[in-house]
């Protein structure tokens, strides 16, 4: 192997492809990432055995050319403290040549590095995944639907499937579910295009975290290709591959009720910005609990820690109909929730003092966030 490329451009990628690698792997090239060089482009391989990040590097873009290929070739490199080297050499330029038996100098400037490698016939081959099941969703749609879902997820392994953020199709929509027990975040999404037959696909959330990381927020589109257990996406020069996560998802259809008790319509900045204060008191005393009380027209948010204090604040509603109603919920679910529905007034469902409530748009049924109460004596 024998290249020359934009110092730059190449920190970028090998910066993306490092999302998918990580020091603790059972096995121990994994900690490693592979450079294939053709003769036209250079190609940059990242995996943990639960995603894979493949990015092509052509010889140029945007008319620039970043990249001249001597001698093609291969080469496995210990993928963190050979992105340190390149970050912090010094030239425009650096060159990448193989040495003795898996090992490739690199040389910028006046630096000149020599680093060990390992064999990369033994690098494990990436998952394949065909495209007759797929579907495109522009990059800044992807993103939104990620961060209006993400955050619900699972963090415990308790139940793995709630790990992951559930992908279910229908004729013509598509729906996103997170849950972690606690609360949900459903998200639709009208599509009469995809070619999709299998029911729902469960991606983990700590992959969607990463590709979120790596897409732009763009109208370019994000091709995503499902086989029986991975799924593709493709955008742009990028690949990347996850495992789907196995067994059955919850039915969380039946967690929606039909009629509401209460039903408040409030300012959307200004109820998170209430909630911000009045928890402060709350997260001191260890807990996030929030009471709110809806009587007479008015809504009021009350916490207190026996150390400290206590605090009041009263919340002006844009509209309030139905039973007077006093609550307690988890400051930062709702915080959370609120944040997912890009919207300046939201409307909020509740079916009774002990009952999960939903929470959306005033105007839209796109996005619903759902919370389960807290019991508190």
């Amino acid at each position: 192997m024998h290249l020359e490329i934009k110092r730059s451009y190449f920190t970028e990628q090998l910066n993306d492809v490092l999302k998918a690698i990580s020091n603790r792997t059972a096995l121990p090239i994994l900690s490693g990432i592979k450079l294939e060089a053709d003769n036209d482009k250079l190609v940059l391989i990242g995996s943990n055995g639960e995603i894979s990040i493949e990015i092509t590097i052509p010889t140029e873009v945007d008319n620039e050319e970043i990249l001249t290929i001597t001698e093609p070739g291969e080469a496995v490199l210990p993928a963190r403290f050979f992105t340190d080297i390149v970050k912090k050499l010094a030239g425009e330029y650096v060159q990448l040549k193989s040495t003795d038996q898996y090992s490739i100098q690199v040389s910028s400037g006046k630096s000149n590095f020599v680093i060990s490698g390992s064999n990369p016939d033994e690098y494990p081959l990436l998952p394949e995944v065909n495209n007759e099941e797929s579907l495109k969703i522009a990059s800044s749609a992807l993103k939104t639907i990620i961060n209006e879902t993400n955050f619900a997820v699972s963090s415990s392994e308790t139940r793995p499937v709630l790990t992951g953020v559930n992908w279910q199709f229908f004729e013509n929509e598509i729906h996103f579910t997170a849950t972690d027990s606690h609360r949900l975040a459903l998200r639709k999404l009208k599509d009469k295009n995809h070619a999709i037959e299998i029911k729902n696909a469960i991606i983990p959330g700590k992959a969607l975290h990463e590709l979120n990381k790596i897409i732009e927020d763009s109208d370019e589109d994000v091709e995503i290709n499902f086989s029986q257990n991975q799924v593709l996406f493709k955008y742009g020069n990028l690949r990347f591959i996850s495992r789907l996560l196995e067994g059955n998802y919850p039915d969380t259809s039946r967690l929606f009720p039909e009629n509401y008790e209460t039903n408040l319509v409030i300012n959307n900045d200004e109820f998170l910005k209430a909630i911000d204060r009045v928890s402060l008191l709350a997260l001191e005393s260890g807990n996030s609990a929030i009471k709110m009380t809806i009587d007479s027209n008015r809504v009021v948010l009350s916490s207190n820690s026996p150390e400290i204090g206590n605090v009041e604040e009263e919340v002006t509603s844009v509209d309030l109909e139905g039973e007077p109603l006093q609550i307690s919920f988890n400051s930062r679910y709702m915080m959370d929730a609120l944040r997912a529905v890009p919207e300046e007034e939201v409307s909020i469902e509740f079916f009774g003092t002990m009952k999960p409530f939903t929470l959306q748009s005033n105007t839209s049924n796109d996005v619903i966030q759902l919370i389960l109460p807290i019991r508190t004596y």
